[in-house]
């Protein structure tokens, strides 16, 4: 059983394999059963639209998902991340891994979009033993209009299975700039192209079906990358 005085963290929600995502007091996980830990960008919290969409949808092909609010977020409700405050959202990540890993005998995997997405990227590259894999949405690889100011110091140290998502026109890195930093993750590693999506992954067009489609390859990375 899980209840808000045992989470290291103020907002969360617990998504049960088969159900649609819902805050609860006192959810129960079952296992065992992969699950994955999901967190929101800078300018957001884990009630996201993209993040409720995407836990649904891992909910439904079998996945228990815990989305939280980082500690600066849960610091203040609006706002971006302080220079500072990296560190200690990486900690508060961590925390939350280990908490499924107390309810969850099978796999458990990290991830989230943007400003969360590289924070769980970096801690997998500083803790190797961590989490089994990585989900990262629209990974922020650098800032808009300056592509010398590269995030990817970390990734030659990433040694699970990573599965990126990333719209066309994302101005956090074109496909092409991703594509080229990929490669210098030794461990296996995949890109989903999001034709007409910017950072937000949610353009019109595409959002009814992607949340769907990012999951079904998700899972099909994870196979292939098993195997």
């Amino acid at each position: 059983m899980i209840s808000r005085s045992t989470l290291p963290f103020e907002d969360f929600c617990i998504c049960l394999p088969g159900q649609a995502a819902r805050p609860s007091s006192s959810p129960t996980v079952p296992g065992p059963t992969a699950s994955i830990v999901l967190t929101h960008g800078a300018g957001a919290n884990c009630q996201s639209k993209l993040l409720i969409e995407v836990s649904e949808a891992l909910a439904a092909s079998g996945f228990s998902v815990l989305r939280f609010d980082l500690p600066f977020r849960s610091e203040r409700a609006h706002g971006p991340p302080s220079p500072g405050s990296a560190a200690r959202d990486r900690e508060g990540l961590r925390r939350a891994v280990l908490l499924m890993k107390e309810r969850q005998r099978g796999p458990v995997f990290l991830g989230g979009h943007s400003y969360g997405g590289r924070q769980s990227s970096i801690l997998v590259s500083e803790d190797l033993g961590l989490v089994d894999g990585l989900l990262l949405l629209s990974y922020p690889l650098h800032p808009p209009r300056k592509p010398a100011q590269l995030r990817i110091a970390h990734l030659p140290k990433l040694c699970k299975p990573a599965f990126f998502v990333h719209g066309a026109c994302d101005p956090f890195g074109t496909i092409p700039e991703m594509k080229t930093a990929l490669k210098l993750i030794p461990a296996p590693h995949a890109l989903l192209d999001v034709d007409g999506a910017g950072h937000d992954l949610l353009a019109k067009k595409i959002l009814g079906e992607l949340p769907t489609r990012l999951v079904s390859e998700f899972c099909s990375f994870l196979s292939k990358s098993a195997a």
